[in-house]
Protein backbone atom coordinates (compact mmCIF):
# COMPACT_ATOMS: atom_id res chain seq x y z
CA UNK A 1 0.00 0.00 0.00
CA UNK A 2 1.45 3.36 -1.05
CA UNK A 3 -1.38 5.85 -0.81
CA UNK A 4 -1.92 7.24 2.72
CA UNK A 5 -5.72 6.93 2.46
CA UNK A 6 -5.45 3.20 1.76
CA UNK A 7 -3.06 2.89 4.65
CA UNK A 8 -5.44 4.82 6.87
CA UNK A 9 -8.38 2.55 6.08
CA UNK A 10 -6.34 -0.65 6.41
CA UNK A 11 -4.11 0.45 9.28
CA UNK A 12 -2.55 -2.57 11.01
CA UNK A 13 -2.64 -1.21 14.57
CA UNK A 14 -4.73 -3.25 17.03
CA UNK A 15 -5.06 -2.02 20.66
CA UNK A 16 -3.72 -4.42 23.28
CA UNK A 17 -6.14 -6.61 25.18
CA UNK A 18 -6.77 -6.39 28.90
CA UNK A 19 -8.37 -2.95 29.22
CA UNK A 20 -11.08 -2.81 31.90
CA UNK A 21 -13.16 0.10 33.17
CA UNK A 22 -16.57 0.65 34.81
CA UNK A 23 -18.27 1.21 31.45
CA UNK A 24 -18.11 -1.22 28.55
CA UNK A 25 -16.80 -0.27 25.13
CA UNK A 26 -19.27 0.77 22.45
CA UNK A 27 -18.99 -1.49 19.41
CA UNK A 28 -20.92 -0.13 16.42
CA UNK A 29 -21.16 -2.10 13.20
CA UNK A 30 -23.22 -2.94 10.21
CA UNK A 31 -20.42 -4.98 8.58
CA UNK A 32 -18.61 -7.53 10.74
CA UNK A 33 -15.31 -8.91 9.42
CA UNK A 34 -14.62 -12.64 9.10
CA UNK A 35 -11.04 -14.00 9.06
CA UNK A 36 -11.82 -16.71 6.46
CA UNK A 37 -14.63 -17.95 4.24
CA UNK A 38 -14.88 -21.00 6.48
CA UNK A 39 -15.49 -18.75 9.48
CA UNK A 40 -18.10 -16.77 7.53
CA UNK A 41 -19.98 -19.97 6.73
CA UNK A 42 -19.72 -21.52 10.17
CA UNK A 43 -20.63 -18.66 12.49
CA UNK A 44 -24.04 -18.91 14.15
CA UNK A 45 -25.93 -15.72 14.99
CA UNK A 46 -28.82 -17.30 16.89
CA UNK A 47 -27.03 -18.21 20.14
CA UNK A 48 -24.56 -15.34 20.71
CA UNK A 49 -21.53 -17.56 20.21
CA UNK A 50 -20.24 -15.31 17.42
CA UNK A 51 -20.82 -12.12 15.45
CA UNK A 52 -22.12 -12.03 11.89
CA UNK A 53 -23.86 -8.73 11.15
CA UNK A 54 -24.71 -5.58 13.08
CA UNK A 55 -28.45 -6.32 13.21
CA UNK A 56 -27.72 -9.55 15.06
CA UNK A 57 -25.70 -7.81 17.75
CA UNK A 58 -22.30 -6.59 18.87
CA UNK A 59 -20.53 -7.05 22.23
CA UNK A 60 -22.34 -3.92 23.43
CA UNK A 61 -25.89 -5.14 22.73
CA UNK A 62 -25.07 -8.67 23.90
CA UNK A 63 -23.98 -7.23 27.25
CA UNK A 64 -27.20 -5.26 27.74
CA UNK A 65 -29.36 -8.22 26.73
CA UNK A 66 -27.64 -10.50 29.23
CA UNK A 67 -27.92 -7.96 32.06
CA UNK A 68 -31.61 -7.33 31.39
CA UNK A 69 -32.34 -11.05 31.33
CA UNK A 70 -30.64 -11.36 34.70
CA UNK A 71 -32.60 -8.39 36.09
CA UNK A 72 -35.96 -9.95 35.21
CA UNK A 73 -35.03 -13.55 35.96
CA UNK A 74 -35.14 -14.65 32.32
CA UNK A 75 -32.62 -16.48 30.16
CA UNK A 76 -32.84 -14.75 26.77
CA UNK A 77 -33.41 -11.15 25.72
CA UNK A 78 -34.01 -9.27 22.48
CA UNK A 79 -33.64 -5.50 22.09
CA UNK A 80 -36.07 -3.48 19.98
CA UNK A 81 -36.39 0.26 19.22
CA UNK A 82 -39.21 1.01 21.72
CA UNK A 83 -41.56 -0.48 24.27
CA UNK A 84 -44.35 -0.55 21.69
CA UNK A 85 -42.01 -2.36 19.29
CA UNK A 86 -41.59 -5.02 22.00
CA UNK A 87 -45.35 -5.53 22.12
CA UNK A 88 -45.46 -5.66 18.34
CA UNK A 89 -42.67 -8.24 18.15
CA UNK A 90 -44.57 -10.53 20.51
CA UNK A 91 -47.73 -10.24 18.41
CA UNK A 92 -45.93 -10.76 15.09
CA UNK A 93 -44.09 -13.80 16.41
CA UNK A 94 -46.84 -15.64 18.23
CA UNK A 95 -50.09 -14.88 16.36
CA UNK A 96 -51.38 -15.72 12.90
CA UNK A 97 -54.62 -15.32 10.97
CA UNK A 98 -57.47 -17.08 12.76
CA UNK A 99 -55.90 -16.71 16.22
CA UNK A 100 -57.31 -14.66 19.06
CA UNK A 101 -55.53 -12.56 21.68
CA UNK A 102 -57.04 -11.51 25.01
CA UNK A 103 -56.18 -8.20 26.66
CA UNK A 104 -57.13 -6.58 29.96
CA UNK A 105 -59.61 -3.72 29.66
CA UNK A 106 -56.99 -1.42 31.21
CA UNK A 107 -54.37 -2.36 28.60
CA UNK A 108 -51.74 0.13 27.46
CA UNK A 109 -53.46 2.28 24.83
CA UNK A 110 -51.00 1.73 21.93
CA UNK A 111 -51.28 -2.04 22.41
CA UNK A 112 -55.04 -1.67 22.08
CA UNK A 113 -54.53 0.33 18.89
CA UNK A 114 -52.19 -2.37 17.58
CA UNK A 115 -54.74 -5.16 17.97
CA UNK A 116 -57.69 -3.08 16.76
CA UNK A 117 -55.77 -1.78 13.77
CA UNK A 118 -52.98 -3.94 12.40
CA UNK A 119 -53.90 -7.32 13.90
CA UNK A 120 -57.57 -7.07 12.93
CA UNK A 121 -56.44 -6.39 9.37
CA UNK A 122 -54.42 -9.60 9.43
CA UNK A 123 -57.36 -11.73 10.57
CA UNK A 124 -56.32 -11.89 14.23
CA UNK A 125 -59.27 -11.27 16.57
CA UNK A 126 -59.25 -10.02 20.15
CA UNK A 127 -61.37 -9.79 23.27
CA UNK A 128 -61.03 -7.68 26.42
CA UNK A 129 -61.36 -9.19 29.89
CA UNK A 130 -61.97 -7.64 33.29
CA UNK A 131 -58.47 -7.32 34.78
CA UNK A 132 -59.86 -7.65 38.31
CA UNK A 133 -61.78 -10.88 37.64
CA UNK A 134 -59.79 -14.04 36.84
CA UNK A 135 -63.06 -15.89 36.23
CA UNK A 136 -63.89 -13.49 33.41
CA UNK A 137 -60.50 -14.17 31.86
CA UNK A 138 -61.01 -17.92 32.02
CA UNK A 139 -64.52 -17.65 30.57
CA UNK A 140 -63.17 -15.87 27.50
CA UNK A 141 -60.39 -18.35 26.69
CA UNK A 142 -61.37 -20.48 23.70
CA UNK A 143 -59.68 -22.86 21.30
CA UNK A 144 -58.70 -19.85 19.19
CA UNK A 145 -56.98 -18.06 22.08
CA UNK A 146 -53.23 -18.23 21.56
CA UNK A 147 -52.00 -15.33 23.70
CA UNK A 148 -53.10 -13.46 26.83
CA UNK A 149 -51.65 -10.05 27.64
CA UNK A 150 -51.27 -9.13 31.31
CA UNK A 151 -50.53 -5.80 32.98
CA UNK A 152 -49.52 -5.20 36.58
CA UNK A 153 -50.38 -2.52 37.42
CA UNK A 154 -52.94 -1.57 34.79
CA UNK A 155 -52.33 1.36 32.49
CA UNK A 156 -53.34 4.81 33.81
CA UNK A 157 -55.83 3.61 36.45
CA UNK A 158 -53.23 1.37 38.15
CA UNK A 159 -55.43 -1.51 39.29
CA UNK A 160 -53.31 -4.43 40.45
CA UNK A 161 -54.66 -7.79 39.24
CA UNK A 162 -54.48 -11.23 40.76
CA UNK A 163 -51.54 -11.96 38.49
CA UNK A 164 -50.72 -15.32 40.06
CA UNK A 165 -54.21 -16.71 39.55
CA UNK A 166 -54.40 -15.40 35.98
CA UNK A 167 -51.10 -17.03 35.06
CA UNK A 168 -52.23 -20.30 36.65
CA UNK A 169 -55.42 -20.21 34.58
CA UNK A 170 -53.46 -19.70 31.37
CA UNK A 171 -50.97 -22.43 32.25
CA UNK A 172 -53.82 -24.82 32.94
CA UNK A 173 -55.47 -23.92 29.63
CA UNK A 174 -52.11 -24.09 27.81
CA UNK A 175 -52.26 -20.50 26.54
CA UNK A 176 -49.15 -18.34 26.30
CA UNK A 177 -48.91 -15.30 28.56
CA UNK A 178 -47.10 -12.04 27.88
CA UNK A 179 -46.68 -9.41 30.57
CA UNK A 180 -46.06 -5.73 29.98
CA UNK A 181 -43.52 -5.48 32.80
CA UNK A 182 -42.60 -1.81 32.43
CA UNK A 183 -44.24 -0.86 35.75
CA UNK A 184 -42.52 -3.66 37.69
CA UNK A 185 -39.19 -3.15 35.85
CA UNK A 186 -37.86 -6.48 37.15
CA UNK A 187 -37.72 -4.97 40.64
CA UNK A 188 -41.25 -5.06 42.11
CA UNK A 189 -41.65 -8.80 41.45
CA UNK A 190 -40.09 -11.59 39.39
CA UNK A 191 -42.27 -12.15 36.30
CA UNK A 192 -40.95 -15.65 35.65
CA UNK A 193 -41.14 -16.73 39.29
CA UNK A 194 -44.32 -15.27 40.75
CA UNK A 195 -44.53 -17.90 43.50
CA UNK A 196 -40.96 -18.68 44.58
CA UNK A 197 -40.45 -22.39 45.15
CA UNK A 198 -43.73 -23.43 43.50
CA UNK A 199 -43.73 -26.66 41.52
CA UNK A 200 -44.58 -26.42 38.73
CA UNK A 201 -43.25 -22.90 38.41
CA UNK A 202 -45.77 -20.07 38.16
CA UNK A 203 -44.54 -17.43 35.75
CA UNK A 204 -45.27 -15.66 32.50
CA UNK A 205 -43.93 -16.90 29.19
CA UNK A 206 -42.81 -13.51 27.86
CA UNK A 207 -41.91 -10.25 29.57
CA UNK A 208 -42.03 -7.10 27.44
CA UNK A 209 -40.38 -4.00 28.90
CA UNK A 210 -40.19 -0.38 27.79
CA UNK A 211 -36.54 0.36 28.57
CA UNK A 212 -37.49 3.95 27.74
CA UNK A 213 -38.66 4.23 31.36
CA UNK A 214 -36.65 3.06 34.38
CA UNK A 215 -33.72 1.24 32.73
CA UNK A 216 -32.91 4.43 30.80
CA UNK A 217 -33.94 6.82 33.54
CA UNK A 218 -33.05 9.95 31.60
CA UNK A 219 -36.11 10.55 29.47
CA UNK A 220 -33.85 10.56 26.41
CA UNK A 221 -33.77 6.99 25.05
CA UNK A 222 -36.38 4.93 23.21
CA UNK A 223 -35.85 1.18 23.53
CA UNK A 224 -37.63 -2.01 24.49
CA UNK A 225 -36.86 -5.60 25.38
CA UNK A 226 -38.53 -9.00 25.07
CA UNK A 227 -37.35 -11.56 27.62
CA UNK A 228 -38.08 -15.27 27.86
CA UNK A 229 -36.96 -18.39 29.70
CA UNK A 230 -37.89 -20.97 27.07
CA UNK A 231 -35.29 -21.49 24.33
CA UNK A 232 -37.83 -22.54 21.69
CA UNK A 233 -40.03 -19.53 22.35
CA UNK A 234 -37.01 -17.23 22.24
CA UNK A 235 -35.96 -18.66 18.87
CA UNK A 236 -39.42 -18.01 17.44
CA UNK A 237 -39.19 -14.39 18.58
CA UNK A 238 -35.61 -14.08 17.37
CA UNK A 239 -36.44 -15.31 13.87
CA UNK A 240 -39.19 -12.71 13.54
CA UNK A 241 -36.78 -10.12 14.94
CA UNK A 242 -34.29 -11.06 12.19
CA UNK A 243 -36.82 -11.21 9.35
CA UNK A 244 -38.08 -7.71 10.07
CA UNK A 245 -34.56 -6.34 10.41
CA UNK A 246 -35.20 -4.92 13.88
CA UNK A 247 -32.14 -3.20 15.31
CA UNK A 248 -31.14 -0.64 17.94
CA UNK A 249 -28.36 1.94 17.93
CA UNK A 250 -25.33 1.12 20.04
CA UNK A 251 -25.06 4.66 21.38
CA UNK A 252 -28.55 4.21 22.84
CA UNK A 253 -27.52 0.82 24.21
CA UNK A 254 -24.55 2.52 25.85
CA UNK A 255 -26.85 5.00 27.60
CA UNK A 256 -29.02 2.22 29.03
CA UNK A 257 -25.95 0.25 30.12
CA UNK A 258 -24.68 3.34 31.90
CA UNK A 259 -27.98 3.88 33.73
CA UNK A 260 -28.76 0.28 34.60
CA UNK A 261 -26.53 -0.04 37.71
CA UNK A 262 -28.53 2.71 39.44
CA UNK A 263 -32.00 1.45 38.51
CA UNK A 264 -32.79 -0.01 41.94
CA UNK A 265 -31.73 3.19 43.74
CA UNK A 266 -33.79 5.35 41.41
CA UNK A 267 -36.81 3.03 41.55
CA UNK A 268 -36.84 3.19 45.36
CA UNK A 269 -36.50 6.99 45.29
CA UNK A 270 -39.40 7.35 42.84
CA UNK A 271 -41.42 4.90 44.95
CA UNK A 272 -40.85 6.69 48.27
CA UNK A 273 -41.70 10.11 46.86
CA UNK A 274 -44.81 8.79 45.13
CA UNK A 275 -46.18 7.19 48.28
CA UNK A 276 -45.69 10.42 50.20
CA UNK A 277 -47.55 12.43 47.58
CA UNK A 278 -50.29 9.82 47.09
CA UNK A 279 -50.98 9.72 50.84
CA UNK A 280 -51.14 13.53 50.94
CA UNK A 281 -53.42 13.59 47.90
CA UNK A 282 -55.93 11.50 49.84
CA UNK A 283 -56.41 14.44 52.20
CA UNK A 284 -57.39 16.85 49.42
CA UNK A 285 -61.18 17.13 49.01
CA UNK A 286 -60.96 17.77 45.25
CA UNK A 287 -59.55 14.25 44.78
CA UNK A 288 -62.36 11.80 45.43
CA UNK A 289 -60.12 8.78 44.77
CA UNK A 290 -56.36 8.23 44.73
CA UNK A 291 -55.05 5.23 42.79
CA UNK A 292 -51.76 3.65 43.84
CA UNK A 293 -51.35 -0.09 44.54
CA UNK A 294 -49.72 0.49 47.95
CA UNK A 295 -52.77 2.38 49.23
CA UNK A 296 -55.21 0.06 51.01
CA UNK A 297 -58.20 1.64 49.26
CA UNK A 298 -56.73 1.25 45.78
CA UNK A 299 -58.18 -1.53 43.58
CA UNK A 300 -56.07 -4.67 43.86
CA UNK A 301 -54.04 -3.54 46.87
CA UNK A 302 -54.17 -7.02 48.42
CA UNK A 303 -52.78 -8.57 45.22
CA UNK A 304 -49.94 -6.02 45.11
CA UNK A 305 -49.16 -6.66 48.78
CA UNK A 306 -49.04 -10.42 48.28
CA UNK A 307 -46.87 -10.30 45.17
CA UNK A 308 -44.57 -7.36 45.81
CA UNK A 309 -43.33 -8.07 49.34
CA UNK A 310 -45.98 -6.85 51.75
CA UNK A 311 -46.72 -3.30 52.88
CA UNK A 312 -43.04 -2.39 52.51
CA UNK A 313 -42.86 -3.84 49.00
CA UNK A 314 -41.92 -1.82 45.97
CA UNK A 315 -43.99 0.08 43.44
CA UNK A 316 -43.36 2.32 40.47
CA UNK A 317 -43.43 6.12 40.68
CA UNK A 318 -46.95 6.61 39.35
CA UNK A 319 -50.22 7.55 40.98
CA UNK A 320 -53.51 8.75 39.58
CA UNK A 321 -56.27 10.87 41.08
CA UNK A 322 -59.92 11.26 40.19
CA UNK A 323 -61.15 14.80 40.50
CA UNK A 324 -64.66 15.28 41.80
CA UNK A 325 -67.27 15.00 39.04
CA UNK A 326 -68.29 18.62 39.63
CA UNK A 327 -65.12 19.65 37.79
CA UNK A 328 -65.38 19.68 34.02
CA UNK A 329 -62.68 18.38 31.68
CA UNK A 330 -61.81 22.00 30.92
CA UNK A 331 -61.32 22.73 34.63
CA UNK A 332 -59.20 19.60 34.98
CA UNK A 333 -57.07 20.70 32.05
CA UNK A 334 -56.69 24.14 33.67
CA UNK A 335 -55.52 22.43 36.88
CA UNK A 336 -52.83 20.58 34.92
CA UNK A 337 -51.84 23.78 33.09
CA UNK A 338 -51.43 25.53 36.45
CA UNK A 339 -48.71 23.09 37.57
CA UNK A 340 -45.19 24.48 37.28
CA UNK A 341 -42.79 21.68 38.26
CA UNK A 342 -44.93 18.92 36.77
CA UNK A 343 -44.51 19.10 33.01
CA UNK A 344 -47.15 17.97 30.54
CA UNK A 345 -45.69 14.97 28.75
CA UNK A 346 -46.06 11.28 28.05
CA UNK A 347 -43.84 8.49 29.37
CA UNK A 348 -42.36 8.27 32.87
CA UNK A 349 -39.36 6.99 34.81
CA UNK A 350 -37.15 10.03 34.20
CA UNK A 351 -35.90 12.78 36.53
CA UNK A 352 -38.68 15.28 35.67
CA UNK A 353 -42.18 14.85 37.13
CA UNK A 354 -44.98 14.65 34.54
CA UNK A 355 -48.75 14.99 34.49
CA UNK A 356 -51.38 13.92 31.95
CA UNK A 357 -55.18 14.34 32.14
CA UNK A 358 -57.10 11.45 30.59
CA UNK A 359 -60.61 10.98 29.22
CA UNK A 360 -60.80 7.49 30.68
CA UNK A 361 -64.27 6.74 29.35
CA UNK A 362 -62.84 6.78 25.82
CA UNK A 363 -60.16 4.24 26.78
CA UNK A 364 -62.30 1.54 28.43
CA UNK A 365 -65.28 -0.54 27.40
CA UNK A 366 -67.18 1.32 30.14
CA UNK A 367 -66.45 3.30 33.28
CA UNK A 368 -64.92 0.75 35.71
CA UNK A 369 -67.21 -0.06 38.63
CA UNK A 370 -64.34 0.21 41.12
CA UNK A 371 -63.63 3.84 40.15
CA UNK A 372 -65.64 6.77 41.45
CA UNK A 373 -67.10 9.12 38.84
CA UNK A 374 -64.96 12.08 37.89
CA UNK A 375 -61.98 12.96 35.73
CA UNK A 376 -58.68 11.08 35.97
CA UNK A 377 -55.25 12.69 36.11
CA UNK A 378 -52.03 10.66 36.22
CA UNK A 379 -48.86 11.87 37.91
CA UNK A 380 -45.40 10.48 37.19
CA UNK A 381 -43.04 11.38 40.00
CA UNK A 382 -39.48 12.32 39.10
CA UNK A 383 -36.52 13.01 41.34
CA UNK A 384 -37.32 16.53 42.51
CA UNK A 385 -37.73 17.38 46.20
CA UNK A 386 -41.02 15.92 47.48
CA UNK A 387 -42.00 19.07 49.39
CA UNK A 388 -41.60 21.14 46.24
CA UNK A 389 -43.79 18.75 44.26
CA UNK A 390 -46.47 18.79 46.97
CA UNK A 391 -46.43 22.59 47.02
CA UNK A 392 -46.83 22.62 43.25
CA UNK A 393 -49.94 20.43 43.37
CA UNK A 394 -51.30 22.53 46.24
CA UNK A 395 -50.96 25.81 44.33
CA UNK A 396 -52.62 24.29 41.28
CA UNK A 397 -55.51 23.13 43.49
CA UNK A 398 -55.84 26.65 44.83
CA UNK A 399 -56.19 27.87 41.27
CA UNK A 400 -58.87 25.24 40.71
CA UNK A 401 -60.72 26.37 43.82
Amino acid sequence: MTHPITGLIHHPYVPPEGFEAPQLGVFKASTVFFPTVAAMRSREWKDKTAYTYGLHGTPTSYALEERLATLEGGKQCLLVPSGLAALGLVALSLLKSGDEVLLPDNVYGPNKSLVEGELMGWGITHQYYNPMDPEDLEAQISSRTKLVWLEAAGSVSLEFPNLVEMVRICQRRKVLTALDNTWGAGLAFGPFDLVPGASPAVGVDVSAHALTKYPSGGGDVLMGSVITRDAGLHLKLKLTHMRFGIGVGMNDVELVLRSLPSIALRYRAHDAATRTLAAWAQTQPEFVQVLHPALEESPGHAHWKALCGGAEGTAAGLFSVILDKRFTQAQTDAFCDALRLFRLGYSWGGPVSLVVPYELETMRSGWPAHLLPGTLVRFSIGLEDVADLQADIAQALNALR
